[in-house]
């Protein structure tokens, strides 16, 4: 079977350092699903507008040259504990393929490239390309009895503050964004086995900007907010 994508994602998140690493953890994060010319007919979508919820079946683009390995490393477990790759949401998969359950905010039937799929809480990033939605059925698919192995609970979230050099430039910025880089900081995007260096400045492509950041035993701080060109 040969698959093709029927769209791609128009992203708040520019790369993917910082991304969410599962959907719904940062639910001020939006994008759009615009659909390749092909699937541009609005019949394809009649009644979706009545779900809040999609699953969206996605390709893990950027790393998908990269190939499968039998096991990977969870940065739930610290990035040092291996797992089987079936028991991991890693993107070194077989097919490389993902899948996120993704808040639906609406429909742009209006739009020049409509229909257009206006999403809320996502975890993809600007670019990827998207195979196919389903409709989330709560009915069936919502199960309050279901156990989450190594990663049962929610991570634990950092306090975020924005320095006094950076607050200028976060205060310009909509309040949709503002919540964006707290919600995505909050959560540590360093890779596990850095989770100990605390003298490094990291930077991350936000809402359209380059948000660079140091985390230490106080939390995290926004020390510098640029736009990217």
């Amino acid at each position: 079977m040969e698959i093709r994508p029927i769209g791609i994602v128009r992203s708040c998140f520019g790369g993917k350092f910082a991304v969410p690493r599962q959907p719904g953890l940062c639910p001020s994060a939006w994008g759009e699903l615009v659909f390749h010319e092909e699937f541009r007919d609005p019949s394809a979508v009649r009644g979706l507008e009545g779900f809040s919820h999609v699953w969206l079946v996605f390709g893990f683009h950027g790393t998908a040259d990269q190939g499968w390995q039998p096991t990977v490393r969870p940065p739930r477990l610290g990035g040092n504990q291996r797992v089987g790759v079936f028991a991991s949401r890693s993107t070194f998969r077989p097919n490389g393929l993902g899948l996120s359950l993704i808040r639906l905010e609406g429909i742009d039937a209006a739009a020049k490239e409509g229909p257009v799929l206006k999403l809320g809480g996502l975890d993809l990033i600007d670019g990827t390309p998207v195979y196919d939605i389903k409709p989330y059925l709560p009915y069936a698919e919502a199960l309050p009895d279901a156990t989450g192995g190594f990663a049962a609970e929610a991570p634990a979230l950092l306090e975020v503050t924005i320095s006094p050099a950076a607050l200028k430039a976060f205060d310009r910025l909509p309040e949709r964004a503002q919540a964006v880089i707290r919600e995505c900081l909050a959560q540590d995007p360093r890779p596990a086995v850095q989770a100990g260096k605390e003298d490094r400045t990291y930077g991350a492509e936000l809402c359209g900007q380059d948000v660079r950041f140091r985390i230490g035993p106080a939390g995290c701080e926004v020390v510098e907010i640029v736009p990217l060109k």
